[in-house]
């Protein structure tokens, strides 16, 4: 059929977005008939395209293409995806640490399926920034990546190369779990929260600045919890009596509480009190949440206009974030200086960073308020403007590693001693660029 510029075969429907997930630079989106989408920072092969270029728009994700892909998620500068048919999960971009899963530090241009995985029924596959948690169907949880400060619930700061299951989380039936830039987070079934791994900003939430290697239960006022969500280095759960709790890094107002301080105990949001949250999340300073009535607010670092609250002014207590027809928001994924939201009309907005093109608005400006992605618009033909990748044959490994680009890890000075202060430590925030630090 021939079609004349600018015009939709209307027999083909919209494509849908289900849900979107966001990186340090780059996103992902799940969109109906198994299209997996990708565009933003392409450095470390995060988006699964076979190169590392960076992309200003959705990309179709070839190299999924018939593998019934059910879940997305973002790691910083890795990403995976879910087949429940196939019992598989894929993982590619940066290998460094192994967090990639596939028993080795090679980084993956292109989904590869993750072996150890092979076969197991998966609930939820959370991703930090170097490691990653994945929950079982019969409520085993597994860990794989970074160690280095126990974020992997091993007993150990060993790195681990291969998915590995936390033995001490046998018996005890886990329904959900979140990862940050090194620490991790579980609420088993009965509503119990377990924190582990760094805890240097009482991003654990067991009263102190300790680092634990072995899950911990985390006491929040006596209730229960039925959500959770981890920033880079603060935590975000909602109780079953509907209060939001947070704690750990508050240097940006990221806690919500009205300061600019660090709490090292969960500790409940006043101002969202009488509110219903129904979703959280946690970005590298920022926090997002949801309201059972598509009411989206925000909190935190807004150097970029991350929260979207059309300034570029930090706050520390949660803002209202307001959609063009005042539609109401389903879904959210906060990256670490980027937003992106799916309305209840089937839309896709994003604002805060945008110089590697994570917006996917085909610009490389920020926005700090919710900016359509035009390829994901359900008022025109999505599926028309969505270029597909190359697909690739190849193993998509790089012939080196990126670590060479990336000698300094967190919380390490040039030196490799450890900062003596926090104030320090604030100073050496790494894997991201110089100007985006302060």
């Amino acid at each position: 059929m021939v079609m004349e510029e600018g015009m939709c075969e209307v027999d083909a429907p919209p494509l849908r977005v289900l849900l979107v997930s966001a990186g340090a630079s780059h996103s992902v989106a799940l969109l109906s008939g198994n299209v997996v989408c990708s565009w933003g920072r392409g450095e470390d092969g995060q988006l699964g395209h076979g190169d590392t270029d960076d992309r200003l728009l959705p990309t179709k994700l070839s190299a999924l293409d018939g593998q019934d892909i059910t879940r997305v998620t973002c790691g910083a500068d890795h990403t995976m995806a879910c087949s429940e048919s196939d019992k598989a999960v894929y993982s590619w971009g940066w290998g460094d640490f192994g967090r990639l899963g596939h028993g080795d530090h090679s980084d993956m241009l292109i989904p590869r399926p993750i072996k150890a995985l092979q076969g197991l029924m998966l609930q939820q596959v959370a991703c930090g920034d170097s490691h990653c948690l994945a929950v079982t169907m019969d409520s085993h949880v597994l860990s794989w990546g970074r160690n280095q400060n126990g974020q992997l619930g091993l007993g150990t700061i060993e790195d681990s190369l291969v998915p590995q299951k936390i033995q001490n989380f046998e018996g005890i039936p886990i329904k959900m779990v979140a990862a940050g830039a090194e620490h991790s987070v579980a609420i088993t079934e009965d509503g119990n929260l377990y924190a582990w791994g760094w805890g240097r900003y009482g991003n654990l939430g067991l009263g102190d600045r300790n680092d634990r290697m072995l899950p911990e239960k985390v006491t929040v006022d006596g209730d229960k919890i039925r959500m959770v969500a981890c920033g880079w280095r603060h935590t975000i759960c909602v109780s079953s009596s509907g209060g939001l709790y947070t704690h750990g890094w508050g240097k940006y107002g990221q806690l919500g509480h009205g300061d600019f301080e660090d709490h090292l105990g969960p500790r409940k949001v006043q101002a969202l009190s009488h509110k219903l949250i129904s979703q959280v999340s946690g970005g590298w300073r920022h926090s997002m949440v949801l309201t059972s009535s598509g009411e989206l607010l925000g909190w935190g670092w807004n150097k970029f206009g991350q929260i979207g609250v059309g300034n570029n002014i930090d706050c520390c207590s949660p803002m209202h974030v307001n959609f063009p027809r005042n539609q109401n928001v389903r879904h959210i994924s906060c990256g670490w200086r980027h937003t992106i939201a799916v309305t209840e009309l089937d839309n896709v907005y994003s604002w805060g960073r945008g110089a590697n093109g994570q917006l996917g608005t085909g610009k490389t400006i920020d926005r700090n308020v919710p900016t359509i992605i035009d390829a994901f618009s359900v008022d025109g033909c999505s599926e028309q403007q969505i270029e597909s990748s190359k697909p690739y044959a190849s193993s998509g490994k790089l012939l080196s590693s990126l670590s060479e680009r990336y000698a300094v890890v967190p919380d390490e000075t040039a030196s490799g001693s450890q900062p003596t202060t926090l104030e320090e430590e604030y100073k050496h925030d790494t894997s991201v660029p110089g100007n985006d630090v302060n």
